[in-house]
C-alpha cells in the first residue's frame, strides 16, 4: 500500500504527534512493506509557523529508516502579520475568526494541497488538528479522489486552537477519523461526526529502549547526584504547566530542601520564560534545578531513569506520550485532571491527578510520592503493565493501518462511502 502521511514536524523536529507518526510511518515500513512518504514543514517546532526567527530545516528531499520525506516551506511572516487581526476578531466574535486564527498558527504552505493531489497515494493521512496542513490534506485528497483518514490530536479545552466549525466540518468529509482516545472520539461524535468513521486507537511506547540501565547508572551518565529527583520531559509551554511546577517545587523545598528538579525538552519561546523566572531565584534554588535543554535522542531513556517522579502537569493533551514514556521506566506519574488525561491515567492506581495551573495540589502530589517510595513502585508498576499489554507500537502501527485499509477499500467502485465529493 503507498501511504502519503501529511503531519506539522517530522524527526529531528520534537513533539508527541511527530514522534507518533514517525514510528507509526517506520513500522508500516517494516512490518509490511508499505511504501510510505511523509509530507511536512521545514521547521523543528510550531512556534516557527509564526515566528520567522526561528531555525529551519533544509528543503526537500531525504529518507529516514525506509521513509521517505519532503520537506516544505514555511511562510512564517504571512502568519506572523496576522497575529493582532485574529486576536482581535476572537475576542469580538466577529465571523470568519476562526480562519484568521488557523492563517495565524499556520503552516501557510502554498502548492501543498497541489502536491498531495498529485503524490501517487492509496490513502492520504494527516495529523493534526489545528493546523493548516490538515485542510491541504482534505482538499488534495478531494482533488486525486483518494481517500483521506484525519488524526485530530484534540485538545477541546483549548478553545482558541479547537473551539472551530472549519474542524468538525473537516472531520465530517474525512473518509475516516483517528482519535487519540475515547473521550476525544466521544468529543467529534457530539459534533456530528459518523460513528462508523470514528476510531480511538492511541499511541505507543519503545518499552524496551528504556530497559538495561539502572537510576544510578542513568544518573552518573547526565553528572547527576543523589535524593530525590523530580523530573519534567517533554515540550516547554505554559499550557504543559511548567510554570505550575516550578512554583510547586519551591513549596516542596520547603518540606524537603534536598529533592531536585530536572527539566528537560527542545527549547522554545517558553524556554526564556523559564530562564528569566529562575534567574530571579535564590542561588541555593536555582542550584536545584538541572537543565537538559534539546537533549539528543538517545539520552531520552537516561533522563527518564534518572527520575523517582515524573510530574507533567499539562493542561492540554490529546494523549500525552510523556506518561507512557515514564511508565515504561516503571515511573510514578502525576498529570492534569482535564481532557483526555483521566483517560489514560487511572487516578490513584497508576497515577494521580491534580488541577490544572493548581502549585499546592501539585506539590502536595509530588511530596506524597517521595514521602511513599514503595507505593511509588507499585502504581509505577501498574502503568508499566498498561504499557507492554496495550502501548506498543506494532499493535499501534497495526491498528492505524486497519484504518487506512477500510478506507481504501470503500473507494473501491460501486462502494458508497458517504463522503462528499463536491
Amino acid at each position: 500500500m503507498k501511504i502519503l502521511h501529511v503531519v506539522q514536524g517530522y524527526a529531528p523536529a520534537l513533539g508527541g504527534t511527530e514522534w507518533l507518526i514517525q514510528r507509526v510511518s517506520e513500522e508500516l515500513v517494516r512490518q509490511y512493506g508499505d511504501e510510505v512518504t511523509v509530507f511536512t514543514a521545514n521547521t523543528y517546532s510550531a512556534e516557527a509557523f509564526y515566528a520567522p526567527r526561528l531555525p529551519r530545516l533544509p528543503v526537500g528531499w531525504s529518507e529516514l529508516n525506509g521513509v521517505r520525506i519532503r520537506r516544505f516551506p514555511v511562510r512564517s511572516r504571512l502568519s506572523q502579520l496576522l497575529r493582532w487581526p485574529q486576536r482581535l476578531a476572537y475576542r469580538l466574535r466577529l465571523p470568519g475568526n476562526d480562519r484568521l486564527r488557523a492563517g495565524f498558527g499556520g503552516p501557510l504552505i502554498p502548492g501543498l494541497a497541489d502536491s498531495i493531489a498529485a503524490h501517487p497515494a492509496d490513502v492520504v493521512a494527516a495529523s493534526s488538528f489545528p493546523l493548516l496542513h490538515m485542510f491541504a490534506a482534505l482538499e488534495g485528497g478531494r482533488r486525486a479522489g483518494r481517500p483521506v483518514v484525519l488524526h485530530g490530536g484534540l485538545h477541546p479545552d483549548d478553545r482558541w486552537g479547537f473551539d472551530r466549525s472549519m474542524i468538525y466540518q473537516a472531520i465530517r468529509a474525512a473518509a475516516a477519523y483517528i482519535a487519540n482516545t475515547q473521550y476525544e472520539a466521544d468529543y467529534v461524535l457530539e459534533r456530528g461526526a459518523d460513528p462508523a468513521r470514528v476510531t480511538a486507537i492511541g499511541v505507543g511506547v519503545d518499552v524496551e529502549r528504556y530497559a538495561g540501565l539502572t537510576q544510578a547508572e542513568a544518573r552518573a551518565r547526565l553528572g547527576l547526584g543523589g535524593g530525590p529527583l523530580v523530573g519534567f520531559i517533554g515540550q516547554q509551554g505554559r499550557h504543559k504547566g511548567l510554570d505550575t511546577l516550578l512554583r510547586a517545587m519551591r513549596q516542596v523545598w520547603a518540606v524537603l530542601p534536598e529533592a531536585q528538579l530536572l527539566i528537560a525538552g527542545a527549547r522554545t519561546l517558553f524556554s526564556d520564560f523559564v530562564d528569566r523566572d529562575l534567574a530571579a531565584w535564590p542561588e541555593a534554588q536555582r542550584q536545584r534545578v538541572k537543565l537538559f535543554y534539546n537533549f539528543k535522542e538517545e539520552d531520552k531513556a537516561a533522563l527518564f531513569r534518572a527520575l523517582d517522579v515524573f510530574a507533567y502537569p499539562s493542561g492540554y493533551e490529546s494523549f500525552g506520550i510523556a506518561y507512557l514514556e515514564a511508565w515504561a521506566c516503571g515511573l510514578p506519574v502525576i498529570g492534569c485532571r482535564r481532557g483526555a488525561i483521566p483517560w489514560v491515567i487511572q487516578a490513584g492506581r497508576d497515577g494521580l491527578l491534580v488541577p490544572f495551573q493548581h502549585d499546592r495540589q501539585l506539590a502536595d502530589a509530588i511530596l506524597l510520592l517521595l514521602a511513599n517510595p514503595a507505593w511509588g513502585r507499585l502504581i509505577g508498576q501498574l502503568g508499566y503493565n498498561k504499557v507492554i499489554t496495550r502501548y506498543n507500537w506494532p499493535e499501534i502501527a497495526r491498528r492505524f493501518r486497519q484504518v487506512y485499509v477500510t478506507a481504501v477499500e470503500a473507494r473501491r467502485p460501486g462502494v458508497e462511502t458517504g463522503v462528499s465529493e463536491n
